[in-house]
């Protein structure tokens, strides 16, 4: 066999194994398409759809740096006294949409962890609620946390954070709602325990530069209730804020006093500056202590004064700092306030 031959053998059987090979190659499977995430801009802006679903998730949140000042700044600490105490808060909050057929089905769950030091710190379920069609089931803060837009103001309950039903009729400047609360962290008097149940309503809407809203709630362990109406209109510089309160006996919606009123005028002084002064005056005035007495007869009258200056540093960043000064009849009178720098988003 010559050279020649054994060349072209070679290259003959060559040529069949390739061929046999090529028809029984392994093709490789074609790679999944990657979905990326998809703005959701049905409600809002910062929503994206969750992968895979129809379902709209929005996440923001803030954090938070105080220092408070004031007598036992710490809070009710028997091995500290200081006069200033500084805190920190991270909070987040998420937010779930989807259409339905009844309208928009949310859900809200609101984390927050609050940090007096590196060792003690005190996380919580600050609010988790579902809402469709009005209605609104879960933990969640009533329309008694709502206030003017300063500190001065004490027109709200001692807690205001409860597990609620609530139904609210809502237009694009009026709503109307009425909820049935749980009270269990509420007000209680001597002799018992705070567990208890209530009834709330709300009302409230805009009408071009002025503002209002009309609280009430009934407690039925107490056998009291409360009411109360504010309002803010724009004038000059400024936005004037009045409110006022009456509240029937100590009860879990209102217990600071049998009656008060509130002013405070907040001026923009420029795009970032707002300087808010204000004042309230207490009839019959007790305090904010959960274990409150029978009724409000015997207790002086008390004035408070205060002064909240908020700066907005640059988007989303801004400074607040607060003084107030309270003068009841009955006690010292005491100077509390603090300074805090938040970063939302």
């Amino acid at each position: 066999m010559n050279i020649k031959s054994l060349l072209l053998g070679s290259a003959a059987a060559m040529a069949v194994v390739s061929g046999a090979q090529a028809a029984d190659a392994i093709v490789a499977a074609e790679p999944e398409p990657v979905e990326y995430v998809r703005v959701c801009d049905a409600y809002g802006t910062g929503y994206f759809y969750i992968p895979g679903t129809e379902t709209c998730l929005k996440i923001n949140g803030y954090i938070r740096f105080q220092v408070n000042v004031g007598p036992n700044a710490g809070g009710d600490k028997t091995t500290n006294d200081s006069s200033w105490d500084a805190v920190t808060r991270g909070q987040l909050q998420f937010t779930a949409k989807s259409d339905t057929e009844y309208g928009p089905l949310t859900g809200v769950i609101v984390l927050q962890t609050n940090a007096d030091n590196a060792s003690s710190q005190v996380s919580k379920l600050d609010s988790a609620y579902l809402d469709i069609a009005g209605f609104r089931a879960g933990l969640f803060y009533s329309w008694w946390d709502d206030g003017l837009s300063g500190e001065t103001d004490d027109i709200g309950s001692v807690v205001t954070l409860h597990n609620s039903l609530r139904y609210q009729y809502e237009t694009g400047s009026f709503y109307a709602g009425l909820s049935v609360d749980e009270l269990e962290d509420g007000v209680f008097q001597p002799g018992e325990v705070p567990n208890n149940v209530g009834v709330a309503f709300g009302l409230g809407g805009k009408a071009g530069a002025f503002t209002y809203q009309v609280t009430g709630g009934w407690d039925f362990d107490n056998e009291d209730g409360a009411i109360r109406a504010m309002g803010t209109a724009e004038l000059g510089p400024g936005t004037l804020g009045l409110a006022a309160v009456y509240s029937s006996g100590p009860n879990s919606y209102y217990s600071s006093a049998e009656w008060a009123v509130a002013a405070e005028y907040a001026i923009k002084a420029t795009d970032k500056l707002k300087i808010t002064p204000a004042v309230q005056y207490y009839g019959n005035y007790f305090g904010g202590s959960k274990a409150v007495p029978d009724d409000f007869d015997g207790l002086g009258d008390a004035w408070k004064v205060g002064l909240t200056v908020d700066y907005q540093i640059v988007d989303n960043f801004y400074a607040k700092a607060s003084v107030q000064w309270l003068d009841p009849e009955d006690k010292d009178d005491v100077t509390t306030g603090y300074f805090r720098l938040q970063r939302s988003f």
